[in-house]
């Protein structure tokens, strides 16, 4: 199910004191606190990248960076404190999954008027159109949109 929203895993909550760590799989794989600012999709794209290029999954690469824009992006727009988490996971061998965690609990709403004219606001059909599956976990204190993107299994 696309678009679906979840209740969140009871240990969530550390996901706000983690630390940035590498593995080969898990939950965070990687994960960094930025400012709820537009420039921080930038350093969200090269912790996105970094953990592509060490887990040998490039093919992702293109995808994913225009995902992560869309996510924080509406994170900086849309969430109530200085500043959001975005994390970086790799859930199956091949394929990630990326989150952004802000303090709002407002799920986002994915627009699908084709005729609309407004020049913002169609992100999340981007996310839907690229990714394997979305979707956001609420929990008391806010949210995480994430999204999954995989490789073609062969």
């Amino acid at each position: 199910m696309r678009g679906r929203e979840e209740p969140a895993p009871p240990a969530i909550g550390a996901l706000a004191a983690a630390t940035v760590t590498s593995c080969p799989t898990g939950h965070p794989a990687y994960s960094q606190t930025l400012p709820r600012e537009a420039r921080s999709a930038a350093v969200a794209r090269r912790l996105v990248r970094t953990a592509l290029t060490v887990w040998g999954l490039g093919s992702l690469t293109e995808d994913a960076m225009l995902v992560i824009t869309e996510l924080v992006s509406n994170a900086v727009d849309h969430g109530r404190l200085p500043w959001i988490r975005v994390i970086v996971s790799r859930p199956y061998s091949n394929g990630i999954r990326m989150g952004v965690v802000d303090r709002s609990r407002t799920v986002p709403a994915q627009s699908d008027d084709s005729s609309d004219d407004r020049l913002r606001g169609r992100g999340l059909v981007l996310v839907d159109t690229l990714t394997r599956e979305w979707g956001t976990e609420l929990y008391r204190w806010g949210k995480q949109v994430w999204a999954e993107l995989k490789e073609d299994e062969a």
